[in-house]
């Protein structure tokens, strides 16, 4: 499957982890993540897949997770419920994302995109 690069064009870290990607000669497909985010199936997939918990796929530092009071409601809420918010709303995602449909980073660390895609 061919990777999936979803991201924020007015993003600084989308742009370092996008020009890493290109300097390094990696093969993806770019997602506007706010015009099409990954679907409620996607995201669940992409949780499995990476091992991580869903708190993990949170914005935590985002503007919109602040104003909905994410932090009080990720402690009560279903994982079906948090699945469906996320899916609703690429500014809740933590971003970059990226999978090739086993593998999946969330966000954008060096060393965890060598491991994953080179």
């Amino acid at each position: 499957m061919a990777k999936t690069f979803y991201w924020y064009p007015k993003c600084g870290t989308c742009r370092n982890a996008k020009k890493w990607l290109d300097q390094h000669e990696v093969d993806y497909n770019e997602v506007h993540i706010v015009e099409n985010p990954p679907s409620q199936s996607r995201l669940q997939e992409m949780m499995e897949k990476s091992g991580l918990d869903i708190k993990k796929f949170f914005n935590t530092s985002g503007q919109k997770y602040r104003e909905l009071g994410m932090k009080d409601k990720i402690k009560t809420a279903s994982k079906s419920e948090l699945l469906e918010l996320l899916a609703s709303d690429g500014m809740l995602i933590k971003r970059p994302l990226m999978t090739d449909g086993e593998k999946v980073t969330v966000g954008f660390k060096e060393e965890d995109f060598e491991k994953a895609w080179l």
